[in-house]
């Protein structure tokens, strides 16, 4: 019997991700993440290995039988009002839960079995008119829950909601929030009280975004300790926050409607961090400083300063982080005290501030800064050597500023720099390579002019990143020098550069990223009759193409051996459109992983592509249209890719796609999601109307390979059914046999009365327990009088007929035994023909003219429900036919004195 369940165990043990599709769901895995994460906003967490998105969701029940049980991930949106209890219950690894699906109620046990459950998001549409209610004990069993996220939905102000003990997160967003005291109400834990429990502590509490949040209850989140506040986009005003009770806060994100940057809300709490951006200060005093003292992040962004206070830096001496973007400092001061302090600041972003020169001084007392940020201003030269004393400066960004020149050696003072931004900026550049300075520099962003005569553009040639941005223009820019040994990450913006294809692998040996934007894959691609990309680089990993339908004619990916991600968009020329095949774009990239097509001009999907893809994982197409699926695929369907995705393309409304429903849904080992919902065309002068399975079936005649198909379905289907039917026959067909056989003895009149028994007991019993049964029972039953009782018992592996059926032997010498005996434990339970025995003992029971005896004698304690035909037994349990094996000497007297009554 073990091997005729081979087949089926071995199809059951394959991955649920092989050979499936789930109707309104998406699946994939964290590693292809990136490719359909627009379908994962609800709960976008690449680090899960295992995620599925599903929507819209009606009943959740049948879209969550859909689903894979080995999901790490979920997020649903649709229409559920109500939260079943265990309504997840199957899907106990579950890390990551989303919920948009319009909730009005969780039930008690909802979200029980989810033990490994980490973080937990309700969304529902921001209207203020939606509540949820929440039973008290709703996240009792989530005992790894950290983050809990509410975004949309009201929560009852006293619904007394207790958390789990491991939460650090904990986030209520765009609610029905007034005063901060109901947070209280919903969550008493937060609050310290008389019981003298310890003080709660969250690594961030997050209301921000709760426009009608603007009191503050005094003492209303006494004791609560806190790292971080988040109170952005509401009308509770920072200076609130220090009559909450908070014991602890380390972070503060708050408006202020005062000058004073909450300085009181800062000096009790001594805080680390303080952000007021978009409030409107203006001005800052003196006596604010004064508090600020314990401040080491501080952002003002958009709060309209126009200058700032002496000593301004002084007065924060921790200070390592300053945000004064989007302000009106059209000139700096943040060095001109006189007592020619420094400061310890690591970053300062001064971006949007209108700044038109940069004195020689600006930046005299900040010797210890790594990151200046000056994008968006006005600066039109850096003359006078403004970054002399930033000795330790790693990162200069000084994007869409109307740069003419960056001053002689103006780059050389900075000997630490390795990240330079000049993107969107009117820099001439020098041909020389001693333009840069920067012996350090090993990023670079870059912007260049149109050109009205060539022109080289020296680079220094051990950067390791580069990106720029080429304006077409009469002539092209040329690269100096011809080798970058180090460069890893290339990315061209444009068709104003010129660069030589052919010695490729030379000028960059060590190139693994290239993005190539809003240019045409022309100049990259031979001229010939077989467009071929030209640039063969060994270790080339990611290419990504955008080619803002200017590509005149397909263009052949191929030649690299390391390619592991491929994109290739907006390939199909606007002005001259014409349909491609995959095996047209892409060639031999034998470590090719996952494959992008978006608006390429593919028509045609065939296995031939496949082919030389031996590694492809994934396949994504997007916004194509009119595609049509080769029926090739069907036989290559075993080497395709593990992730096919349809998104947003249209499937052309042809008879060639008519073979595909089965094929999505049969697959043996790829997962083939389509989104697509669009309508086929209808008669003539009749509006569009049918689904596109509605059209194939309705318009398309069977063909004879698709009833070949079916039929090799059907017999695939046969194959596997038999060896279950196999299984079957020792299982159920012998008790509808042994029912009939009795059943015909009596009609025949045939009952137990007056009949003669070839045994007394027959004894039902696995080989774990036959030490118990030799031992102890037979001498009891078997011996002679006194000490037995001189009965005749049937054992299997003593008195079975040789050569017989085994379920044969078995219903014949139950037919032929006065009381059956069935020794139960637990390995008897897990024995096959222990179970059997005992099934078709009670199906005799249950069915003989005259009822014969049934005795069941317990080695160990078992639940009744363990127990198979449990409805059947609890008769018997209940009338007193059982007795349990006692371990006690003393105790084993009654069992024998029970027996002995039962067998007469």
């Amino acid at each position: 019997m073990g091997r005729s369940f081979l087949l089926p165990g071995l199809l059951l043990s394959l991955p649920l991700v092989t050979g499936w599709t789930t109707p309104k769901c998406l699946v994939t895995e964290g590693s292809q993440l990136p490719l359909v994460s627009r379908y994962f906003t609800l709960c976008h967490y690449s680090k899960l290995s295992f995620l599925a998105a599903c929507f819209p969701v009606s009943n959740l029940t049948q879209t969550l039988e859909a689903v894979p049980r080995n999901v790490e991930g979920l997020c649903l949106s649709g229409s559920v009002s109500t939260l079943l209890p265990d309504a997840f219950s199957a899907f106990p690894g579950l890390k990551f839960l989303g919920l948009n699906l319009h909730l009005t109620r969780l039930l008690p046990g909802a979200l029980r079995g989810l033990g490994q459950l980490r973080n937990l998001s309700f969304v529902d549409q921001p209207s203020g008119k939606n509540s949820l209610f929440l039973p008290p004990d709703a996240f009792g069993d989530l005992i790894s829950l950290q983050r809990l996220h509410f975004c949309g939905p009201c929560l009852n102000k006293k619904a007394g909601v207790r958390l789990p003990s491991s939460l650090q997160w904990l986030s209520v967003t765009i609610s029905c929030l007034q005063d901060s005291g109901e947070l209280a109400g919903i969550f008493p834990d937060l609050v310290q009280n008389s019981s003298s429990r310890a003080s709660w502590t969250l690594k961030k509490l997050d209301l921000s975004l709760n426009q009608k949040l603007k009191m503050a209850t005094p003492g209303s989140l006494q004791g609560l300790q806190v790292e971080i506040l988040d109170l952005r986009k509401t009308q509770l005003d920072a200076g609130a926050v220090k009559g909450l009770g908070l014991q602890k806060l380390n972070v503060l994100y708050a408006p202020t409607a005062t000058a004073e940057l909450a300085a009181e809300t800062a000096a009790h709490f001594e805080l680390q961090g303080l952000n007021v951006d978009r409030s409107k200060i203006g001005n800052i005093s003196q006596e604010a400083l004064a508090s600020c003292h314990s401040l080491e992040t501080l952002s003002l962004s958009d709060t309209g300063l126009t200058k700032l206070p002496p000593g301004f830096l002084a007065a924060m001496p921790r200070l390592r982080r300053l945000n004064l973007a989007g302000n009106q400092l059209q000139s700096t001061m943040l060095c001109m005290n006189e007592t020619g302090d420094v400061s310890g600041l690591s970053t300062l972003d001064l971006s949007g501030n209108g700044l038109r020169i940069l004195p020689p001084a600006t930046f005299s007392c900040l010797p210890h800064l790594r990151e200046l940020l000056l994008q968006d201003n006005q600066l039109l030269s850096l003359e006078g050597h403004p970054f002399q004393d930033l000795q330790q400066l790693e990162t200069l960004k000084l994007d869409r500023n109307p740069l003419l020149n960056l001053g002689k050696n103006c780059l050389a003072a900075l000997p630490a720099l390795t990240t330079l931004s000049l993107l969107d900026t009117q820099i001439l550049h020098s041909p020389d390579a001693g333009f840069w300075g920067a012996r350090s520099l090993h990023t670079l962003h870059l912007s260049l002019p149109p050109l009205s005569a060539p022109a080289v553009l020296s680079l220094p040639m051990y950067l390791t990143s580069l990106e720029l941005h080429v304006t077409p223009g009469l002539k092209h820019w040329t690269l100096s020098p011809n080798i970058f040994p180090f460069l890893e990450t290339l990315t061209i913006n444009g068709r104003g550069l010129k660069l030589g294809v052919q010695n490729a692998s030379e000028v960059f040996p060590a190139l693994q990223h290239l993005f190539l934007l809003q240019n045409s894959l022309d100049a990259f691609c031979s001229q010939d009759a077989s467009s071929i990309f030209l640039w063969q680089l060994p270790k080339l990993q990611s290419l990504k193409v955008w080619g803002a339908g200017s590509n005149s004619r397909p263009c052949l990916i191929t030649g690299l051996p390391s390619l592991q991600e491929l994109k290739l968009e907006s390939l199909q020329s606007i002005t001259q459109p014409r349909s491609v095949q995959l095996e047209e774009l892409v060639g031999d990239l034998p470590q090719l992983q996952a494959l992008q097509l978006s608006s390429t001009g593919l028509k045609s999907l065939s296995a031939a592509a496949f082919r030389r893809l031996h590694s492809l994982q994934a396949l994504v197409l997007d916004s194509e249209k009119d595609l049509v699926l080769q029926d090739s695929l069907r036989e290559y369907s075993p080497q395709m890719p593990r992730y096919v995705y349809i998104l947003q393309s249209k499937l052309a409304c042809q008879c060639a796609n008519a073979w595909m429903e089965l094929w999505v849904k049969q697959s043996t080992k790829t997962y083939v999601h389509i989104r697509d919902g669009h309508l086929c065309p209808g008669e003539v002068r009749v509006p569009a109307r049918d689904s596109l399975i509605s059209f194939l079936w309705d318009h398309c005649p069977q063909t004879l390979e698709l009833k070949l198909f079916l039929a090799s379905s059907a017999l695939v289907l046969l194959l596997i059914v038999l060896p279950l039917l196999q299984g079957a026959r020792n299982t159920w067909i012998p008790y509808l046999r042994a029912l009939f056989r009795i059943w015909l003895q009596g009609l025949r009149g045939q009952g137990n009365a007056g009949k003669r028994f070839l045994f007394d007991v027959f004894v039902s019993h696995c080989r774990q327990d036959q030490g118990w049964v030799l031992e102890e029972l037979l001498p009891a039953l078997e011996g002679f009088l006194p000490a037995g009782l001189g009965l005749r018992l049937c054992l299997p592996e003593r008195d079975f007929e040789p050569g017989k059926d085994v379920v044969d032997n078995v219903v014949d010498s139950m037919v032929s035994s006065r009381v059956t005996l069935c020794v139960l434990s637990g390995p008897a339970l897990c024995n096959p023909r222990c179970c059997l025995e005992l099934r078709l003992a009670t199906s005799l029971l249950l069915a003989a003219p005259s009822p014969p005896v049934l005795l069941l004698v317990f080695l160990e304690p078992i639940s009744r429900h363990q127990l198979p035909s449990y409805h059947r037994l609890a008769r018997l349990l209940r009338r007193g036919d059982y007795c349990l094996w006692p371990e006690e000497e003393e105790r084993k007297g009654g069992f024998w004195t029970w027996l002995r009554s039962r067998l007469g």
